[in-house]
C-alpha cells in the first residue's frame, strides 16, 4: 500500500526501536521522512540504508530552539511538513523510593514536555501544509498503572490527556491529534539487557496474545493514523498491546491461559 504517498513525516527517536519501525512503515507507504533522534550513529545509518526519502537530523526534543530547528529542516528539506510522531521517549524501571530528582525531570522532560514542545512547534508548519496529523506516543502504561513505572506512567498518562485536548483545539484547524499506546513491545528500551526473544516472550503468557511485539506492529498503527483512512480519528487512543489492557484473567475460570514457565 502506499496510503502516505506526498506525505511528509518528521518522526522523532526514529533511529531504533519503535521509531525505526514507524520510519520503515512510513517510507514503505511512499512518505518522506526526516528521522530525529539523539543517537546520531544509529540514525545516520538508517538514514543511508533507506536512501532519498530520508534524512538525518540530530535532535534533543526537550528544547524548544531544537523543535523549531527541526521542524525547519523538513520543510527544508521536502517542501512541507504533513504529520508529526513524537516518539521519542525513555523509561526506567525503580521504585519511586529511588528515584532521584534528575530520573523523575528526565522521564518528564522527554515523555511530556518533549511531546508539548513538538505540537507546539509544528502546528505553523502543519497550517502551511494545509492541514495534517500529529501521533503521540503514550503507552500501555498511559492506560493503566504499574509497578517501577510511576515516573513513566505519569508522563504517558500525561499524553493521553493532552493528546485529547490538543484534538479539541486543533481539529477545526484541520490537524488531527491522537495516541498510540504500545504494550510488550520488544525494542532496547525495553529489553535493555537483550533477552532472546524466545525467554522475553515467556513473560508475556498473561497477555491474550502470548507473546510480545514487534516496532513494525506500531509502524502499522502510526501509518493509519497518519494516511487519510483516519481522517474522521481526533482525540482517538489506539492500543497495540496484545491484549494487555482489555482487562484481567480469573486465573481459576475456564478461558485463563496456562503458564507455561511450570
Amino acid at each position: 500500500m502506499q496510503r502516505l504517498t506526498g506525505k511528509v513525516a518528521l518522526v522523532t527517536g526514529g533511529a531504533r526501536g519503535i521509531g525505526e519501525g514507524i520510519v520503515r512503515r512510513f517510507v514503505e507507504e511512499g512518505a518522506k521522512v526526516l528521522i530525529t533522534d539523539v543517537l546520531t550513529e544509529e540514525g545516520e545509518a538508517l538514514a543511508a540504508e533507506l536512501g532519498a526519502a530520508t534524512a538525518f537530523v540530530r535532535h534533543d526534543v526537550t528544547s524548544l530552539s531544537a523543535w523549531q530547528e527541526a521542524i525547519a529542516a523538513a520543510e527544508a528539506k521536502f517542501g512541507r511538513l504533513d504529520c508529526l510522531v513524537n516518539n521519542a521517549g525513555v523509561i526506567t524501571f525503580k521504585r519511586l523510593d529511588d528515584l532521584t530528582e534528575a530520573d523523575i525531570r528526565r522521564i518528564i522532560d522527554v515523555n511530556l514536555l518533549g511531546t508539548m514542545f513538538g505540537c507546539q512547534a509544528a502546528i505553523p508548519a502543519l497550517e502551511r501544509a494545509g492541514g495534517g496529523s500529529i501521533v503521540n506516543m503514550s503507552s500501555a502504561d498511559g492506560i493503566s498503572g504499574a509497578n517501577s513505572l510511576t515516573a513513566y506512567c505519569a508522563s504517558k498518562f500525561g499524553v493521553r490527556g493532552f493528546t485529547k485536548a490538543l484534538a479539541l483545539e486543533l481539529g477545526p484547524r484541520k490537524i488531527r491529534v491522537n495516541s498510540i499506546h504500545p504494550g510488550g513491545i520488544l525494542t532496547p528500551l525495553s529489553n535493555p539487557t537483550n533477552i532472546p526473544r524466545e525467554h522475553y516472550d515467556r513473560g508475556f503468557w498473561i497477555y491474550p496474545a502470548q507473546k510480545s511485539g514487534a516496532p513494525s506492529d506500531i509502524g502499522a498503527a502510526a501509518a493509519y493514523l497518519a494516511s487519510d483512512d483516519a481522517l474522521y480519528c481526533m482525540g482517538t487512543e489506539l492500543s497495540v498491546d496484545g491484549g494487555l489492557n482489555a482487562g484481567h484473567y480469573y486465573m481459576s475460570m475456564p478461558g485463563a491461559p496456562t503458564d507455561p514457565n511450570k
